[in-house]
C-alpha cells in the first residue's frame, strides 16, 4: 500500500530536522512541491526517451528531493531507478516505478 503523503507530513519535517519556523516553511512549501514536479516530469521525459543514464540521473536528482521533504519511501523508489538506470538495466520495468512515484505524489501537486 502506498504511503499517503501530506503537505503537512512535509512541514512536519521540515520544521523538526531543520528548526526552521512554521511560517518560514509555509512561505517555502509551494516551491518545494513545485520543484518536486518539474523532477518528476523530467523523469517522465528520460522514460519517454528510454534514456536509461538520464533516468539514473533524474532518479539521483529527485531523491535529494525527497530526502530533503521527509519522504523516505519515496526516496527509496528514486534509488531503484537512479542505481537501475545507471547501471543500464533494461530488465527494470521503469514504468511501474515512476507510475508508483506519481501515485504517491501527484496528491500533493494538486
Amino acid at each position: 500500500m502506498a504511503q499517503k503523503l501530506t503537505k503537512e507530513q512535509i512541514v512536519l519535517h521540515l520544521t523538526e530536522q531543520f528548526g526552521l519556523p512554521q511560517e518560514q516553511v509555509d512561505s517555502m512549501l509551494p516551491s518545494f512541491i513545485t520543484t518536486l514536479g518539474s523532477h518528476l516530469q523530467n523523469l517522465e521525459s528520460a522514460l519517454i526517451e528510454e534514456d536509461l543514464i538520464l533516468l539514473g540521473r533524474m532518479g539521483h536528482t529527485i531523491k535529494g528531493a525527497f530526502l530533503n521533504l521527509g519522504l523516505e519511501e519515496c526516496a527509496a523508489i528514486a534509488l531503484q531507478i537512479e542505481k537501475r538506470g545507471k547501471e543500464g538495466d533494461n530488465s527494470a520495468n521503469y514504468r511501474q516505478l515512476v507510475d508508483d512515484l506519481h501515485l504517491r505524489v501527484d496528491p500533493l501537486l494538486d
